[in-house]
C-alpha cells in the first residue's frame, strides 16, 4: 500500500487550486493522495506520511482555525510530519513551529518548492514524524537563503494534472500585490505582483479544454494588476480573457474575483460572451467612500456602482456578489448606512460579510478609534438579513428557467433509502440539489447538464453550499 499526503486547504480559490497543483507533484512521484478535511471523529491514521496545510491569513479566526487543524493532524496522524505552508506561514513562521516539533514551514512565497518535496520523501524512506520534519525544514532553508525578499518564487509551478477533487477546473494567471490597503495581511505574505506570461496561460486553458473540463475559474489576487507578457509586448486581463476566448472553442470562463475599477466598456463588452459565466465578485470593502480612503482602496463608490451597471448590461440578470468588511476603524452608523443603500441600489444577490480583524504589522492595526465588538456584531447581522432576502429572491427570479449547470464531484451523491441527492452549479452560481430516485441513471461528476430551478430552499432544506431546489432537464 502506497504512503499518504493529506492536504488540508484554507481560504481562498487560489490556496485551492495551488494545493491540487502540489497533489498532482505527489501523485505523479507515487504517493496516494487524501483531500478531505480531517474532524475530530477521523479515524486515527498511521499510513500518512505527511500532512500539508496551506494556510489563510485574512482574519485572526482563520489562523486559529489553521492552528487547531494542524494540531488535530498532529493526534490523527502520529507517524507523519505536518508541513505548514500558505500565507499564515509566510507571516508567523515562528508561532507555527513552536506548536510541535514534527512541523516543518514553508512560506507562502515559496510554495511552488513544495514540488520539490516528493523527491525529498522519496530519497528518504526511513523518515518520519519529527526526523521527517527537520530534514524537510533544513532543506527550506536553503531556499530562503537564496531567494529575494518579498518576491514570489516559481509562482505558477504548482499545475494540477487534472481536478479530482473540484467540480471547475482552475487557472492560477496572477498573484501578489502592489496595493497597500490599510487593512491586508495578505499582500504582505504574497509579495508583489506577478503575472503568467499570456501565451503560457492560453496553452494551459486549450489542454484544459482538450482534457474535457467544462469550466475553468480563473483565480488571481488582485485581477486588475494581471499584466500578462504577449508577443512584444503586454495585455491586461481584459486583453488576456478575448484572447481566450478566441483561442478555444467550447469551454466556460468564470472570473473569481473582479476590482470595481476595471470593469470598462471594453471588459464589458468581451465578458457579453455566453461562455463567460454570469456570475461576478466584486472585492468592494464598504459603501462609503471615507471609509474607502481609511482603507486606502484604489477606487471611489461611483466605481462600484458604474461597475455593477456595466455588468447588468453585458449579462441578463447576473448573479453579483462582493465582499463587505463591517466595523472598521472609523466606520460610523452613516458609513454603515451608506453600504447597506449601496447594496440595495446596486441589487446584489450576494455579500461576504466578516467583522474587520486587526492583522499585525498593517498600517489598520493600530488606527482609531475601534468600532466595538457588539456594534461590528450588529452590522453583521444586518448584512446577513440582507443575504437572506436578496439570495432568496434572486434564486426566485429563475422559478421554472432552465439553466446549464456542472455536476459537482466535491459533494459526492448522498444515498438515502428512497433517493439520491445530487449538487450543481449554474453558470450564475446557484447552488442546485437534485433528488433522484435510487433506479433513476444519475449525471457523471464534471458533466454539464441542463436543470430547471424549481424554488429557493428553505433554511431546513439546506444541505451543504446548495440553496436551490432543481431538476434535471429530460434532453440534457
Amino acid at each position: 500500500m502506497s504512503e499518504i499526503i493529506h492536504f488540508e486547504t484554507l481560504g481562498c480559490k487560489l490556496n485551492q487550486v495551488e494545493s491540487e497543483g502540489a497533489a498532482s507533484a505527489f501523485k505523479n512521484a507515487g504517493f496516494e493522495i487524501s483531500m478531505s478535511p480531517f474532524s475530530a471523529a477521523t479515524a486515527e491514521n498511521l499510513s500518512v506520511k505527511l500532512c500539508v496545510v496551506n494556510t489563510c491569513t485574512v482574519t485572526a479566526k482563520a489562523e486559529q482555525k489553521a492552528r487547531r487543524i494542524i494540531r488535530l493532524l498532529l493526534t490523527k496522524c502520529p507517524k507523519s510530519a505536518v508541513l505548514v505552508t500558505g500565507c499564515y506561514a509566510q507571516n508567523s513562521r515562528d508561532e507555527i513551529l513552536a506548536i510541535g516539533k514534527k512541523i516543518c514551514v514553508l512560506g507562502g512565497q515559496y510554495k511552488g518548492h513544495l514540488a520539490d518535496v516528493p523527491e525529498i520523501l522519496k530519497q528518504n524512506p526511513q523518515l518520519y514524524g519529527e526526523e521527517l520534519a527537520a530534514f524537510i525544514q533544513k532543506s527550506f532553508e536553503t531556499i530562503y537563503k537564496t531567494a529575494g525578499k518579498n518576491q514570489i518564487q516559481e509562482p505558477f509551478r504548482l499545475v494540477p494534472d487534472d481536478f479530482a477533487h473540484h467540480s471547475r477546473s482552475s487557472l492560477k494567471i496572477q498573484d501578489g500585490c502592489n496595493c497597500v490597503c490599510t487593512y491586508c495581511a495578505i499582500r504582505l505574505a504574497r509579495g508583489k505582483s506577478v503575472s503568467l506570461d499570456a501565451e503560457e496561460a492560453i496553452r494551459r486553458v486549450q489542454k484544459l479544454e482538450e482534457k474535457g473540463q467544462n469550466e475553468v475559474v480563473i483565480t488571481t489576487v488582485n485581477i486588475s494588476q494581471y499584466h500578462g507578457r504577449y508577443k512584444d509586448g503586454f495585455v491586461n486581463f481584459a486583453g488576456l480573457l478575448r484572447l481566450f476566448l478566441q483561442n478555444t472553442k467550447s469551454i466556460r470562463f468564470r472570473i473569481s474575483s473582479l476590482y470595481p475599477e476595471i470593469v470598462d466598456e471594453e471588459l464589458a463588452q468581451i465578458i457579453s460572451n455566453s461562455r463567460v459565466c454570469p456570475h461576478f465578485h466584486l472585492s468592494v470593502q464598504s459603501g462609503s467612500d471615507s471609509v474607502l480612503t481609511r482603507m486606502k482602496r484604489p477606487y471611489k463608490i461611483e466605481a462600484v456602482y458604474k461597475a455593477c451597471a456595466l455588468l447588468k448590461k453585458a449579462k441578463k440578470n447576473p448573479f453579483i456578489a462582493c465582499d463587505i468588511i463591517a466595523g472598521f476603524p472609523g466606520e460610523t452608523d452613516e458609513d454603515f448606512e451608506l453600504t447597506l443603500k449601496m447594496l440595495s441600489d446596486c441589487g446584489f444577490a450576494f455579500v461576504h460579510a466578516f467583522p474587520f480583524s486587526a492583522r499585525p504589522n498593517t498600517e489598520a492595526f493600530s488606527m482609531r478609534p475601534m468600532v466595538p465588538n457588539s456594534v461590528a456584531g450588529k452590522r453583521i447581522e444586518a448584512l446577513e438579513a440582507f443575504n437572506n432576502k436578496s439570495k432568496s429572491e434572486y434564486i426566485a427570479s429563475f422559478e421554472g428557467q432552465v439553466l446549464e449547470a456542472v455536476c459537482e464531484t466535491v459533494h459526492r451523491p448522498k444515498i438515502f433509502a428512497d433517493r439520491i441527492v445530487v449538487h450543481a452549479v449554474t453558470g450564475n452560481f446557484l447552488h442546485c440539489k437534485l433528488v433522484f430516485g435510487t433506479n433513476e441513471k444519475l449525471p457523471e461528476p464534471g458533466s454539464l447538464i441542463k436543470v430547471k430551478i424549481l424554488r429557493p430552499l428553505s433554511k431546513n432544506e439546506i444541505s451543504g453550499e446548495s440553496d436551490t431546489l432543481a431538476v434535471l432537464e429530460e434532453n440534457s
